[in-house]
């Protein structure tokens, strides 16, 4: 199982790499969304052991050595990192790939035979950029499968190639849910599709924002001032003074008016 917890990358300025936790079982595709391209390659790097984070603990199989998980991975497809060249041919890209794999595993593992093999014989002769968005992941996670080493797939921005999320949703379902060779699949996206319901995470979901500051009692009494205050200097301006001025004409105007009243009591 691949376990992250609070998995952080520096940048320059802001975080390469926002704090992240996830987790993924052998036999489960996990679907990670970000909105930064940087981003989610920084994740998908540090996923398959090929960036080393900040901060944050990540483990594969209870190791966090990250030679293990980088030999135990395979990054798919990274932009800026490893995806094929547009000038490549299928057959030299193939060619390239299977000479990277291990010498224990490569045995005879020419281009010509694993194409025919692996049902791709039908584009050995096209150029990278001629190769539809579906085709292009069955060919890229086929050639990250060929070390047989590998139980963790890292696949870096598939929806990137096509809007339509069947260009690459049910190739890596059926990859995490293959009994013969089950695979802990992490396919980092721009957003999670519509019809989606598995497993999800989304970067930066780990991150702690710091609370907001109460009001303190002076600081509510301070806030209530400015209500009050007009009321006071009403009652306090020189218009109270002049009311005190007709006092006495007020008090004898009155005093006809008290006998009268006692005048009616009688």
């Amino acid at each position: 199982m691949l376990s992250v917890q609070q998995l952080q990358i520096n940048g320059r300025r802001d975080d390469l790499l926002p704090a992240t936790s996830l987790q993924v079982r052998r036999g489960e595709l996990l679907l990670v969304a970000g909105e930064g391209q940087d981003q989610r390659t920084a994740l998908a790097l540090a996923l398959s052991g090929r960036m080393k984070p900040s901060n944050g603990v990540l483990s594969w199989d209870n190791t966090t050595k990250t030679k293990k998980i980088r030999l135990a991975s395979a990054l798919v497809d990274s932009p800026g990192v490893n995806e094929p060249e547009q000038h490549l041919s299928v057959r030299d890209l193939v060619t390239e790939d299977l000479s990277l794999i291990p010498r224990r595993y490569r045995g005879a593992l020419l281009s010509k035979p694993w194409l025919k093999v692996n049902s791709f014989e039908d584009i050995a002769g096209l150029w990278i950029e001629q190769i539809p968005a579906t085709r292009r992941l069955e060919l890229l996670t086929a050639l990250a499968l060929a070390d047989p080493a590998t139980d963790l797939l890292v696949v870096d921005s598939p929806d990137r190639h096509s809007a339509d999320s069947a260009a690459w949703l049910p190739r890596l379902q059926a990859l995490a849910s293959d009994a013969g060779r089950p695979l802990a699949v992490v396919a980092v996206v721009g957003a999670l599709p519509d019809n989606w319901t598995g497993a999800a995470a989304v970067i930066g979901n780990s991150v702690i924002h710091p609370p907001e500051p109460e009001a303190t009692p002076s600081q509510t009494a301070s806030a209530q001032t400015p209500s009050t205050q007009p009321k006071q200097a009403a009652v306090v301006e020189p218009k109270a003074k002049h009311a005190a001025k007709p006092a006495p004409e007020i008090s004898a105007a009155a005093e006809p008016e008290s006998e009268n009243l006692q005048r009616t009591a009688k």
